[in-house]
């Protein structure tokens, strides 16, 4: 199968659409999108509107995830296989109950039973491929360990060979220090075993975090400050924020305005990320995650206020032309924001996924059928 545009993705837990952008730009189409927060949903309509993307060609649909029936799921892959599409199942379930920084509950809190029920709709509905997304909790901490390595083995069970990976953000080029598991699957009657080659990444090995970055210097409002000797520009913040012409975009003006005045915005050093709530970014060094809750809030470097939800937007790597509507909450926008996989990482995913198929995939005579099974 070398023509691109016939691998369709089924998308769930989609947010605002960050991670389909990502794939849309490398060419899969997008056949169906679940969303249960209508704010959300709304937003990845948007977003798509302005853009000019076309609509999934199987609809959208807010229904709880735990609702979808798998027979159904299963009935809609083939209808789009019957079309002539391959079709792949991505998403990123909620991670709060796996991280550190969240709730931190595992498999039993509501966040994280809906890991479970991707992966069962997933070895229900069996597409050609899929990708699971989350916080490297899930794979690294012992007590969340034993849950991910339960769904690893579902999934072999369900027929897919099984290919993992701990990347963090900054790898693609975001401005962006943030780490997630992403857990591949292909399955094996339609694929030949074989490694994965990653695409997309720009400084392997995590080589970004290796340059002698600023680390505090002080706030001074509205005041300049040179570029540093030696550090990749294209991974700080500034870059971002001039390459997506921040203060002109129509996301520019939503921001959270101070309750409490001004002196904690003053007093913090640009920079000056040590903080679990109030981190200052330093505009020629990367931004930490962009995890917008749980009270964490992003100081501007140079200004005495938040960052703005376009500025969020640039931090997540997202194109100048994406947007968020303005009907949304702010805390809606910064939400969905940080919930997003950056574009540029999740063109990375999208692109290895491509040239995994393109390496491994089996000629169509071999492809299976499992309308039968």
């Amino acid at each position: 199968m070398n023509d691109q545009s016939n691998i369709g993705i089924f998308s769930f837990f989609a947010g605002c659409g960050l991670l389909d952008l990502g794939f849309e730009t490398e060419g899969y189409r997008t056949l169906y999108v679940n969303e249960f927060y209508e704010p959300f949903l709304d937003a990845y309509k948007h977003s798509r509107h302005q853009m000019g993307i076309s609509a999934p060609t199987q609809g959208y649909s807010g229904q709880p995830i735990e609702e979808l029936d798998g027979k159904r799921m299963r009935a809609m892959v083939d209808q789009a296989r019957a079309a002539g599409d391959m079709v792949g199942f991505i998403g990123g379930p909620p991670c709060p109950d796996f991280s550190i920084g969240g709730k931190n509950r595992g498999e039993a809190g509501e966040n994280g039973k809906l890991s479970r029920v991707y992966v069962d709709l997933i070895c229900a509905a069996k597409p050609e491929f899929f990708v699971f997304e989350n916080v490297k909790g899930l794979w690294r901490t012992k007590k969340h360990r034993a849950f991910y390595e339960s769904l690893k083995a579902d999934l072999i069970k369900a027929g897919y060979l099984l290919h993992e990976r701990l990347i963090n953000a900054i790898e693609f080029g975001a401005p962006q220090d943030r780490d997630r598991i992403i857990l591949m699957g292909f399955h094996k009657k339609s694929f030949l075993k074989g490694d994965l080659e990653w695409k997309g990444v720009i400084h392997p090995g995590r080589s970004a975090f290796e340059h002698a970055w600023p680390t505090m210097d002080p706030f001074e409002q509205g005041g300049f400050r040179a570029v540093p000797n030696n550090v990749p520009r294209e991974l700080t913040v500034q870059h971002w924020f001039d390459k997506n012409t921040v203060t002109e975009h129509p996301n520019a003006r939503h921001v959270f305005k101070p309750r409490a005045g001004l002196k904690r915005f003053l007093s913090l050093q640009e920079g000056d990320d040590s903080k679990k709530s109030y981190k200052r970014l330093h505009r020629w060094r990367y931004s930490p995650t962009a995890a917008y809750g749980n009270n964490e809030v992003h100081v501007h470097p140079f200004e005495a206020r938040r960052i703005s939800v376009a500025e969020a937007l640039a931090i997540q790597s997202a194109p100048r032309e994406f947007e968020l509507p303005a009907s949304m909450t702010l805390s809606a926008m910064f939400k969905t924001v940080g919930n997003g996989v950056p574009f540029l990482a999740a063109r990375g995913i999208a692109a290895t996924v491509k040239g995994h198929i393109n390496a491994r995939y089996r000629s169509k005579s071999r492809s299976f059928n499992l309308a039968a099974e």
